[in-house]
């Protein structure tokens, strides 16, 4: 038998084997590091030795081949006391400093102009105190002290195409909500000659004939209202003159309506629309979200204003409005308004959420920049910039209105757009709307969808005793 050893160095060097001979029982065999005494197995591991490479030569005895294998000792890594560097007790560049001094500088000045900025913001607003004016939840129907129906049928300026009625067929009170419903006209008013005339029985709003009479002539083509719907207001009961109002609804859903929460002065101090002003809190219109106007999931606000309707300044002052992942006919929103004489803005649900902001720091005659003359030569005169008050218009009574209009032939919808039925300028307009019923009726019975549901209506009026300064 031959005892064979290989030894390699701790450098990678090159092994060296030693081979000897050895007889089982020799005092070689059990002297032999490797073995167990009796020359045949290897001896147990002591778990306590140093390793084999570790060992020095000369603890293996005067074997020449022991001798020459590398040697490699533990070398000590511990630092000693003083090597670690300490660069914080070095001395220090006096200059150095100005790098923390000027950022602490700079936050320091950042916090002060937002402060003032703050200060300043918060001392220039009004906070007014309001009384309340109105606050209906329909719990005692609809009440007459309050509300008003109004019947009319030119369409209120704007060539709409509902009859707006006395009826509780389209204005009544259901479950505690206030509901405005359009519904189709009698098809024998349409389909023979016949006239309305809300005159002859003293119903009609309006004190304008074309408001108050309505004709279907067959040689003509031209029909009366295709359509009847319900319009209410607080001429006769709470009014303001500043103030906030809040009105809790949800939106009706079908194609070409288009409801409205709005106001008009009670006089017309400054002359016929617009010139004594509209505050248009919310308005929309029913289609749906591919509507190319946007539907039932944008609502928008704006003021009227200007000297003559061709000259209405309202594009100055209108905002719009989208829902956040559903429509304004899905379920119930507040819309509301805050009205001083330093601004005036609408909001949604929370006054953080606002549509439309308007400052009045300037006169609204010179903001909206209006031309000397018509374009047939008659001068436009200013009746606002002698109050001495950049908010006049706006600075006289407004009354509350409700409403659901249909149609219309002033640009609401615009023509050509997502398969529009008729066209503003045609005077077929009415006939052609009403002979595309069998397409946009069934949106508006879609689960109640046409009506606009009215949960709460309130009211307050400025009562700091600063309504009476302006």
């Amino acid at each position: 038998m031959e005892n064979q050893a290989t030894y390699r160095g701790g450098n990678g060097g090159v092994s060296t084997t030693a081979t000897t001979p050895m007889r089982p029982g020799t005092p070689e065999s059990r002297n032999n590091p490797f073995g167990n005494g009796d020359g045949i197995s290897p001896a147990p591991t002591n778990p306590f030795a140093s390793p084999f490479n570790s060992r020095p030569a000369s603890s293996f005895g005067s074997s020449s081949a022991v001798r020459a294998l590398p040697s490699r000792y533990f070398h000590s890594r511990r630092v000693r006391k003083g090597e670690v560097e300490q660069p914080w007790r070095e001395k220090k560049d006096p200059k150095e400093k100005w790098v923390t001094i000027i950022p602490l500088l700079g936050l320091a000045a950042g916090f002060a102009i937002a402060g003032f900025l703050i200060y300043d913001g918060l001392s220039s607003v009004v906070h007014h105190k309001y009384c309340s004016v109105l606050d209906d939840n329909f719990g005692s129907g609809l009440q007459s002290t309050i509300w008003t129906k109004e019947a009319e049928v030119g369409g209120f300026g704007n060539g709409q195409f509902e009859q707006t009625t006395l009826d509780d067929e389209n204005v009544f009170v259901k479950d505690g909500k206030l509901i405005i419903k359009p519904t189709l006209q009698d098809a024998t008013l349409i389909e023979t000659n016949n006239v309305i005339n809300l005159t002859a029985d003293g119903t009609c709003s309006s004190d304008v004939l074309k408001n108050c009479v309505t004709q279907t002539n067959l040689t003509s083509g031209t029909i009366i209202q295709p359509v009847k719907s319900g319009r209410i207001s607080t001429k006769n009961g709470p009014t303001i003159k500043y103030g906030r109002v809040e009105v809790t609804a949800k939106m009706p859903a079908g194609d070409w309506l288009w409801p409205a929460i709005w106001m008009l002065p009670v006089n017309e101090t400054y002359g016929p629309w617009p010139l004594s002003g509209e505050i248009d809190i919310v308005e929309g219109r029913g289609n749906n979200h591919t509507y190319a106007q946007g539907g039932d999931n944008i609502v928008s606000s704006a003021l009227h204003w200007g000297p003559d309707s061709a000259n209405d300044a309202w594009w100055r002052t209108n905002v719009k409005r989208s829902a956040l992942h559903t429509t304004y006919a899905k379920t119930s929103h507040t819309f509301g308004l805050e009205w001083s004489q330093k601004y005036l803005f609408t909001y949604i649900d929370s006054n953080l959420l606002q549509v439309l902001y308007t400052n009045f720091d300037e006169p609204l005659w010179k903001r909206g920049n209006f031309p000397e003359a018509t374009s047939n030569g008659t001068r436009l005169n200013d009746p606002w910039t002698q109050t001495g008050r950049d908010q006049t218009p706006f600075d006289q009574e407004f009354y509350l209105i409700l409403n659901v209009a249909v149609g219309g032939t002033n640009g609401w919808f615009e023509d050509g757009k997502s398969g529009k039925p008729w066209v503003d300028q045609s005077p077929r307009a009415k006939n052609d709307f009403w002979n595309a019923r069998n397409q946009w009726y069934p949106t508006w019975q879609e689960d109640g969808a046409g009506q606009m549901e009215v949960t709460s209506v309130k009211m307050w009026q400025q009562c700091d005793g600063n309504e009476d300064k302006a």
